[in-house]
């Protein structure tokens, strides 16, 4: 039902609503309006980021020494080298469910996780940063307010859709071990939910909702005036492409009164964008296998920065190449196509790394299909992935064709 209702308790209350992704990670506050922590130790954009790289470190002890922006600074990596920490990025993805294909995960620039540390304590150790950033940031921002609410606190988390009943309880064990919640007792204070759906309330309340007075991009001709016909109901697919996971949904929904139903059991697939990345790894690491200097691990790790922060969000055609800037004018090897410090790559190789993850999404959603209760005709791509402009051309090129409407909602990373 449209527009939400007002929060109507006797006491007031703290929304905390934890994002935590495989590449990086936020936290939300609802006091009552909902904002996003914009401020992190480190960051570079100072009060304008609202996320945080996924990364811990850890040194020869187990104990956290530097996390998220922090873990990114000159003399903290230097440190590190030196003392022998353990870096620990897209750690999450040791978190996942026994059913779903993980066998390309590990080995694809994926830490394994510290001598003596689960899964789940450092989730616990992740919260456990993200909720001081969220205390120092609310009580920085909102005069004596958290001394009012810092006992009652509703946190929410969510996870893939692909993830069981023993991936939600580590959660909530994580939860409680970063010392968010006293005791098991308090686990009503904590509230899970499905990417899926959360993509789902962020396309109702930004797309469809402020569009049921002028249908843009919801079909009208399903709609009349007619009482009987404003109760048909529309087949909506959600997919939440993220960094590691890829999350589909599919909804029946009717617009009057606004109601949504799920009519096929979510997918799930471990082929997010850090996956696209893992593969233009094992890419470069074979197109220079045989130079002396560019094989360097060093320079194959800075080349993969390079093409995950740029080269994999701007590519939008295979019949273009694409390039890889990493280094000086004086970096020039002909055999290996670098030019003055430009790395080429011919754009179907490129293509061909993100085809894995298309055809996930495409298996997906057809899986859905056969089984849906009502046919599809409205798609959303929301999540960071959906920043690739190649992945929404290529889906957008799939879902045309069968008569579904399909748009990527701005604000989607």
């Amino acid at each position: 039902m449209l527009p939400w209702e007002p929060y109507k308790g006797s006491m007031r209350k703290l929304v905390l609503a934890f994002d935590v992704g495989t590449s990086f990670s936020g936290v939300s506050y609802c006091l009552p309006v909902i904002r996003g922590v914009a401020r992190y130790p480190a960051q570079e954009h100072v009060g304008g980021d609202s996320k945080i790289p996924s990364i811990l470190y850890y040194d020869l002890h187990g104990d956290v020494r530097a996390v998220g922006a922090e873990a990114l600074q000159e003399h903290v990596i230097e440190q590190a080298e030196d003392e022998g920490w353990v870096k620990l990025a897209w750690w999450k993805l040791h978190i996942h469910a026994k059913h779903l294909a993980s066998s390309h995960i590990f080995g694809g620039g994926i830490e394994p996780l510290p001598q003596g540390k689960s899964a789940v304590e450092v989730l616990a150790d992740f919260l456990r940063y993200l909720f001081q950033c969220a205390r120092t940031y609310i009580q920085e921002c909102h005069l004596n307010v958290w001394r009012s609410v810092e006992n009652s606190i509703e946190f929410v988390l969510t996870y893939p859709n692909g993830w069981e009943g023993q991936q939600q309880q580590q959660i909530r064990r994580a939860v409680e071990l970063a010392g968010l919640i006293s005791s098991k007792e308090e686990q009503s204070h904590v509230h899970l939910l499905t990417e899926g759906e959360a993509s789902l309330h962020f396309c109702v309340t930004n797309v469809i909702a402020p569009n049921m007075l002028s249908p843009t991009i919801i079909d009208a001709s399903n709609y009349s005036d007619d009482a009987d016909n404003q109760s048909d109901s529309q087949g909506v697919i959600v997919i939440e492409a993220g960094e590691g996971t890829i999350d589909l949904g599919a909804f029946s929904m009717k617009l009057s009164p606004t109601s949504f139903e799920e009519i096929a059991p979510p997918e799930c697939s471990l082929q997010g964008s850090c996956f696209v990345t893992s593969r233009a790894r094992t890419l470069l690491q074979k197109k220079l296998l045989g130079s002396k200097h560019y094989s360097n691990p060093t320079i194959i790790a800075q080349m993969v920065d390079i093409f995950d922060n740029s080269t994999r969000l701007r590519f939008r055609t295979p019949d273009e190449s694409s390039y890889i800037r990493f280094g000086t004018l004086r970096d020039r090897d002909l055999k290996y196509d670098i030019r003055s410090g430009l790395l080429k790559l011919a754009g179907q190789e490129i293509a061909d790394l993100f085809e894995p993850s298309i055809e996930a999404i495409i298996k997906a959603f057809e899986q859905q299909s056969r089984v849906a209760s009502s046919p599809i005709s409205l798609g959303f791509l929301v999540g960071s992935f959906a920043a690739s402009d190649w992945l929404f051309a290529r889906l957008q090129e799939y879902f045309l064709p069968l008569g579904i409407s399909f748009c990527r909602p701005d604000g989607h990373a």
